[in-house]
């Protein structure tokens, strides 16, 4: 039987440096998220090598931000679309 390989996403590996950018160890964080400690170097490395990986992160930890909010704010319509087709049917 092969070994299936894992497949992360762009949020997750922004969060994983950006982990290891605060301070915490590659190794630390690796066994935190059930990941290879090999795999978090590389990710870490190829951020380092660009120029731009800075800016990636940045816009990647807004982008996630964002997304959040946007959940969020479609919860909120869904209780009010809720509520107010309740008091419409208590009004009748």
């Amino acid at each position: 039987m092969t070994k299936k390989r894992k497949r992360y996403t762009a949020e997750f590996k922004a969060e994983a440096v950006r982990l290891v950018r605060g301070g915490l160890s590659q190794a630390q964080v690796a066994r935190d998220l059930g990941m290879s400690p090999g795999t978090l170097t590389q990710w870490v490395q190829l951020l380092r090598d660009e120029e731009d990986g800075a800016e990636k992160l940045a816009d990647l930890e807004e982008m996630l931000r964002l997304r959040r909010l946007v959940a969020r704010l479609k919860e909120e319509r869904d209780i009010l679309k809720k509520a107010t087709a309740y008091f419409a049917r208590e009004s009748k």
